[in-house]
């Protein structure tokens, strides 16, 4: 069975949420492993957003950058982070990326400001 290091070890993260009628939406992210989680970071106006907050129950895998899985994916929950949890978010994805992750979370801080994007936090189990 995939477990959540090996999948926060990947260069890309499936996330599936769903929709109220209980189809998945899979989106490719970035993502970096945590403790006993996995952080993302996204657009906090997404669909995807809205998504969790309704509904925290979400599969994660590895894919490729097209989305494309490419392993099995694992039943998991998400939570939307706080501001302390999305600076967090931000620096474990900027130091897993290196220099495109410290451009990528730098340049969305100038474009959108620090409340235009959220931390995910995924857990496995929770």
């Amino acid at each position: 069975m995939t477990t959540l290091s090996e999948i926060g070890a990947a260069k890309y993260v499936l996330l599936t949420t769903f929709r109220k009628d209980g189809s998945g939406v899979p989106t490719p992210l970035w993502g970096a492993p945590d403790g006993d989680r996995l952080l993302l970071w996204t657009v906090t106006d997404s669909w995807k957003v809205k998504r969790i907050r309704r509904t925290p129950r979400v599969t994660i895998g590895v894919c490729d950058v097209r989305g494309n899985p490419t392993g099995p994916q694992i039943e998991a929950t998400a939570t939307i982070c706080d501001d302390a949890g999305t600076d967090r978010a931000r620096a474990v994805i900027a130091r897993k990326y290196g220099i495109l992750g410290w451009i990528g979370v730098k340049s969305s801080l100038l474009r959108r400001g620090r409340n235009g994007t959220v931390g995910v936090a995924v857990r496995v189990g929770a």
